[in-house]
Parts: structure tokens; C-alpha cells; sequence
């Protein structure tokens, strides 16, 4: 189903005035156009590198390896730290281990543990804190994912979702139809979740399939 969420003229554009990737991104691309595996938006990917080395985060958590796309993105950003990321199909996990050999070479100090699992089993066994969480898996199961990693988010840490605009249907009901609408009235009730909380600061993007930003308070603000 086309997206209804940025114009595919302007989408085109942007893509255009996008560095290339070489090297290890550029053939993961390659293969998940070929096997269409989705990964992230080249935008998003853009925009995800451009900003960790504004939030210069140490420790990365990620619920939906895939191929290993997202994680490699994180992993040349940052350059330094430790990656935790989640991956239920066994097949998918499997080139993500292949992936991360790979990384290894690339960037040596980051450390990238592949978590194979039900990211709702998961979560709930690992103990440590992180300064950014990445949702990139099931649509429908978001709201279960963030009632476990809100407490693993750090104060100060950010949390990402991506695909939550879902093609323009969760923005209104004149693009969704019967067999997603499950899905649409789940990611209505995350967003809301995620926009209203009282520790979180969000913004919701129209980029790629919509993704949106949370920054954890410290503290409560009392006046905000």
C-alpha cells in the first residue's frame, strides 16, 4: 500500500541530497531489496546518524534486528558502546549474526549482543539501563514492548519508534481498512501513551512511516 504521509515527489527529493553508503550498509541494502526485508527509511537512517552524535549515546537497546540494518547504523554513529537488540524470526536472526561478524571488523569497540526470542520474554530478563531504545517490530505489539523498556530507558535517554504513522491509516480512518484496523487502534493508543506521559517529552515525525522521539524527564516537571 503507497504511503499517504510525505509526498513521493518530495520523498524522492530528499533521498537525492542523501549521502551513498558504502561498505557493509550499502550491501544490507542490497539484500533487503532483494529478499524485501524492510529496513529503515533511508531518511530516518540519515537522521538517526546525524543525531547520535548529538545525544552521543553509550548504550543502545533495539527490539527488531532484522537484518542487522538499524543496529550497523547505530553502530558507525556511535562508535563506542555496547548494543542490545531483539530478534524473534530465527531466519532473520541468523544473517543478523552474520551481520555483526562483520561490524566487529568495522568497529571494534561496540559491542553488539543479539538477543534471539519474543522481545515480550526478553525484556523482562535484561537488568541494565539504557540511553536509547529503538522499537522497530511488531506495530501491533508497541504498547506491550514500551511497558517493559520505559524502566530500561535511562533518565535523559530517548526512546525511538519507527513505523508509527503506519502509512498514513493511524492518522485517520479514511486510509485504514478492516484487516488493519486492529493494528490502527493499537499504535492510536501508543502514540497516545507515548505523547501524554508525564516522564516523557514526544514529538511525532512525518518521515518514512512516521516515527517518533521521546526524551525521558529526570524529573517530573511540575509545569509542564
Amino acid at each position: 500500500m503507497e504511503s499517504r504521509i510525505v509526498d513521493e515527489e518530495v520523498v524522492k527529493y530528499i533521498r537525492t541530497l542523501l549521502p551513498e553508503h558504502r561498505g557493509l550498509l550499502e550491501e544490507l541494502e542490497a539484500y533487503a531489496e532483494r529478499f524485501h526485508v524492510p529496513i529503515i527509511h533511508p531518511e530516518i537512517s540519515q537522521y538517526i546518524s546525524v543525531m547520535m552524535k548529538c545525544w552521543k549515546p553509550n548504550s543502545v537497546l533495539e527490539v527488531g534486528t532484522a537484518i542487522g540494518y538499524s543496529a550497523s547504523v547505530f553502530a558507525t554513529s556511535m562508535k563506542l558502546g555496547e548494543i542490545d537488540t531483539i530478534e524473534l524470526n530465527e531466519a532473520m536472526a541468523e544473517k543478523a549474526a552474520e551481520t555483526f561478524e562483520t561490524l566487529k571488523q568495522l568497529v571494534p569497540e561496540v559491542n553488539v549482543t543479539l538477543h534471539r526470542g519474543d522481545a515480550k520474554e526478553v525484556l523482562p530478563k535484561l537488568t541494565k539501563t539504557y540511553d536509547l531504545i529503538f522499537l522497530d517490530a511488531s506495530k501491533g505489539h508497541y504498547m506491550e514492548f514500551f511497558d517493559v523498556a520505559y524502566n530500561l530507558l535511562s533518565p535523559g535517554g530517548v526512546l525511538l519508534s519507527d513505523n508509527v504513522l503506519y502509512k498514513g491509516m493511524v492518522a485517520t480512518d479514511e486510509y485504514a481498512n478492516r484487516r488493519n484496523k486492529t493494528i490502527v487502534k493499537r499504535m492510536r493508543w501508543y502514540l497516545e501513551t507515548i505523547s501524554n506521559h508525564p516522564m516523557l517529552d514526544t514529538t511525532i515525525m512525518p518521515m518514512g512511516d512516521g516515527f517518533a522521539i521521546s526524551l525521558k524527564k529526570g524529573v517530573i516537571d511540575e509545569e509542564n
